[in-house]
């Protein structure tokens, strides 16, 4: 089975972290967000992958040849990032004549039965109800929950059935031709060619398509989610670290995650806080947060924040003389 795996998007809604790191490789619980992806695609039979990559995709690339050295893989560049549908488009030789394709954006993390989806006898979108439905692409039932219609962010929704980025798609080469179709005709959706759009014209051509509810649906695309979805697979379990070193002077509040040969002295590391490699805190506070490889906090009180890799950070010491009935606010 073939999967591609779009991860060209800037992440411009998480700079200035995504300035130097590809929203992928963001740790997550300890795991780069795309290493999620790759994971459970492997572990449902997906045995082929085409990522696309662009901005900053030598890190991408590198990273997948790191951890993943016999994989059946290969990179396609997206010069010029038109859309999700274009983006598919530009692996468009590596994917004709496939019998069958999972789709999975690099941005997101999906809890769902992956079996249930596969074994659709059709084509098939998994989708999640949304309280904002204007904000995604949205799909739309017919009274026998068949797929009439799917539509990019529309203003006045019809639906609040969300596309999370997961697609499985039997009719390959059609969908290659409804894109070319889009693109050499300049048939845009507010500037871009969307995925959507695509999947409407196979739908216009009487392809069916079923759909699969994802039980939990992390979207990792601004900081705040980002920080929720590190705290709520630290609470799940296989996600937390066990058996962690004794750190010099230092409470450890689970759940965390802590990467190998970190120094930490002097500290206060959890709940919710996940520590990349190599790492040094010292004198510090650090909780519900995300910080970077080879990162270095000395008398810092770190809270909600997200460090990237290679970071320095020094806080202030304060002496404090209060008298009564006193609020002081240092954040």
């Amino acid at each position: 089975m073939k999967a591609i795996i779009p991860v060209a998007g800037a992440g411009t809604q998480l700079r200035p972290l995504t300035y130097t790191q590809p929203k992928p490789l963001i740790p997550v619980a300890g795991k780069p967000i795309i290493s999620f992806i790759v994971d459970q695609l492997q572990a449902a039979g997906v045995s082929e992958f085409i990522f696309v990559i662009g901005y900053l995709g030598e890190k991408i690339r590198d990273y997948i040849e790191q951890r993943y050295p016999e994989m059946d893989k290969k990179f396609v560049s997206q010069d010029h990032r038109f859309g999700t549908g274009h983006a598919i488009w530009s692996a468009r030789d590596c994917l004709r004549g496939a019998d069958e394709l999972i789709i999975y954006f690099g941005d997101t993390i999906l809890e769902m039965d992956f079996d249930a989806m596969l074994q659709s006898p059709n084509s098939c979108l998994a989708i999640k109800k949304v309280q904002e439905p204007s904000s995604f692409g949205i799909v739309e039932l017919d009274q026998n929950k068949q797929v009439k219609r799917v539509v990019e962010k529309p203003k006045i929704p019809m639906s609040n059935l969300a596309l999370v980025g997961l697609y499985k798609i039997r009719q390959v080469d059609q969908l290659l031709d409804a894109l070319d179709h889009n693109i050499s005709n300049n048939l845009r959706t507010e500037g871009e060619f969307h995925l959507t759009d695509g999947l409407m014209r196979l739908i216009e051509q009487g392809v069916t398509f079923d759909t699969c509810n994802v039980s939990i649906w992390y979207d990792c695309g601004k900081k705040e989610n980002l920080l929720e979805t590190n705290a709520l697979l630290l609470d799940k379990d296989g996600y937390a670290s066990d058996h962690l070193p004794e750190y010099d002077n230092s409470i450890i509040i689970h759940p965390v995650s802590i990467g190998k040969d970190c120094k930490i002295s002097n500290s206060i590391i959890g709940p919710h806080a996940t520590i990349g490699s190599n790492a040094t805190i010292e004198s510090s506070i650090v909780r519900n947060s995300i910080i970077g490889n080879y990162a270095a906090l000395t008398e810092v009180v770190m809270k909600k924040s997200v460090i990237g890799n290679d970071t320095s950070i020094t806080g202030f010491r304060h002496s404090l003389n209060i008298g009564d009935n006193t609020e002081i606010d240092l954040s």
